[in-house]
């Protein structure tokens, strides 16, 4: 048997068991260790993986984040897990979609009893300011439409993070064990976030992220405040925050007007 599935701590009969009655909306593997799950289930929606496909590890060793930046994850610190969907239409019309994931994390993660969570363009999640996750959303063109791997990462615990490599972090990190008295266990967390992501990418294959816009601007931490919009590490504009709009692109209010934003390269850092 390969060590890599034999010791996983996710088990998915049990996993399987706690998403009732949405079970047959997904197929569930866990790993013990891998590189990547989105890497892994990139290559199997290539090999015809189907949508509702969930991949979990307790390790990764070369988990993404946005712009390639490494992401690192253990059994007792983190949970980490990549989802197939399946969407119609094409690259176009899933605008906005990693707001919409932020949202449906948003919403579980208060469903455990986390309070002061917030969401940053375009797929930061924040508590109290901290990051305590990321969304990385990558897309792959399939017949008939487009198949959307979904990766999160989550702290449980504060990682151990030598004091010279913070100041690479924009946010400091965060944990939910700083906002809860006792860390969820991982299968009930990890089946109320799957839970609500169905829900929120029901609703975004009827109608888009206008469907859940509403709740993103709730929880936008930069709302009405002073940002600056870089570009590969050059100060590309600046304005107010007014949020995102239905397309899920950020709205500026600069010198010029209100101006659009799309995601592409740029980054986001309150002035």
């Amino acid at each position: 048997m390969d060590p890599s599935r034999s010791s996983c701590q996710i088990d998915p009969a049990r996993l399987t068991r706690l998403l009732e009655p949405a079970q047959g909306r997904f197929t569930i593997e866990a790993l013990s260790e891998c590189s990547s799950t989105s890497t892994l289930l990139l290559e199997r929606s290539r090999q015809g993986a189907t949508s509702g496909a969930l991949l979990v590890a307790d390790r990764q060793t070369a988990g993404r984040g946005r712009r390639g930046r490494s992401w690192q994850s253990s059994p007792e610190a983190s949970l980490t897990f990549s989802l197939a969907w399946r969407f119609s239409g094409d690259m176009a019309r899933l605008a906005g979609l990693s707001l919409a994931v932020g949202v449906a994390v948003a919403r579980s993660l208060e469903a455990c009893g986390v309070a002061g969570i917030g969401l940053k363009w375009p797929n930061d999640i924040l508590l109290d300011g901290g990051k305590v996750g990321g969304i990385l959303i990558e897309l792959e063109t399939v017949p008939g439409g487009m198949l959307a791997v979904i990766g999160i990462g989550l702290n449980l615990q504060l990682p151990a993070v030598a004091a010279e490599e913070l100041q690479e972090f924009l946010h400091r990190p965060a944990a939910l064990a700083q906002a809860l008295s006792a860390v969820p266990d991982r299968h009930h967390l990890l089946a109320q976030l799957l839970l609500d992501l169905a829900a929120v990418l029901d609703e975004f294959s009827a109608d888009g992220f206008g469907a859940v816009r509403n709740e993103w601007q709730a929880r936008h931490v930069w709302q009405d405040r002073q940002v600056r919009l870089l570009n590969d590490g050059q100060l590309d504009r600046q304005g107010i925050c007014l949020g995102a709009d239905t397309d899920g692109a950020l709205l500026l209010l600069t010198s010029s007007g209100v101006e659009r934003c799309l995601c592409g390269d740029l980054s986001l850092r309150v002035a």
